[in-house]
């Protein structure tokens, strides 16, 4: 985004940032995810309120100590997550989990039933929602495996085509969901465009661009194409499967398609360079 006069910029800048928070409260509020994870959260105040009334004052004296250790150390992770944090979907995800476990440990101080009804109820909401992913697109585009070979194979596309492969079925994919749209929007010029196929909607893609379905824990992939052969993914695939995928930032995926595998192209620059 390029600096505008009279602060032009900022203002733009500032209205970008209204907006981002209008559309997290608008989530909050209409995705079934977070709202049964806030609804189960609230039911802790009116426990709250009817175990004061119950517990003896030696015993509310010192769960009132449990919670404020509970408050702090969920304070000091919300921060540290803040630092480090890729996405606000990657950060959403961090700071819900705390949250639940939290919940559930100071559960555990009042009654153990009551512990385990917090564990079922997250238990479920993990069985029967799922966690938004980022809806923009950027400068990249939706595309069927059809679609994608099509642009591969015609001779007046890009000369590159940089693919993420993903299945928002995975929180990776998730938590990853708005690195490719905010890279799009960044470097996509004529020389190099991009576009994402979903692999939950498309399952026998994968063969075909040899990305075994039984590790879809490793998803997302990101496949660079230069006049329809693959001359680099990231990351590679491993022989043996793991519960946990590598950790993927936006400076990953980019470094790892080098100048050479970009053509070698000294006059390449970014289309927006100040995003």
């Amino acid at each position: 985004m390029a600096k505008k006069s009279n602060g032009g910029w900022y203002v733009e800048r500032d209205q970008e940032n209204s907006y981002d928070r209008v559309r997290w409260l608008n989530l909050m509020i209409s995705e079934p995810y977070y709202l049964f994870h806030l609804l189960v959260f609230f039911t802790y105040i009116p426990v709250r309120i009817s175990a004061f009334q119950i517990l003896s004052p030696a015993r509310n004296s010192f769960l009132l100590k449990r919670e404020i250790q509970v408050f702090v150390a969920y304070c000091v992770l919300t921060v540290v997550k803040i630092v480090r944090t890729e996405s606000w979907e990657s950060f959403i995800q961090d700071i819900l989990l705390f949250a639940k476990i939290f919940l559930t440990a100071i559960a555990l101080v009042l009654d153990y039933h009551l512990s385990l009804w917090y564990a079922l109820a997250f238990l479920v909401i993990h069985i029967i929602a799922q966690q938004p992913p980022y809806e923009g697109l950027g400068s990249s585009n939706h595309l069927t495996p059809l679609q994608l070979e099509s642009l591969l194979t015609e001779g007046n596309t890009s000369r590159f085509w940089l693919v993420e492969f993903r299945a928002f079925s995975t929180s990776a994919c998730v938590c990853t969901s708005s690195f490719f749209p905010e890279l799009s929007i960044t470097y996509s010029n004529a020389n190099l465009s991009f576009g994402t196929v979903d692999l939950g909607l498309f399952p026998n893609a994968a063969e075909k661009f040899g990305i075994p379905l039984g590790s879809l824990n490793q998803l997302p992939v990101y496949i660079l194409f230069e006049n329809a052969t693959e001359v680099a993914r990231f990351p590679e695939f491993d022989s043996e499967p793991y519960v946990f995928g590598p950790t993927i930032t936006k400076i990953q995926i980019f470094s790892s398609f080098n100048n050479d595998q970009l053509g070698n192209n000294s006059h390449y620059e970014p289309s927006n360079p100040s995003v």
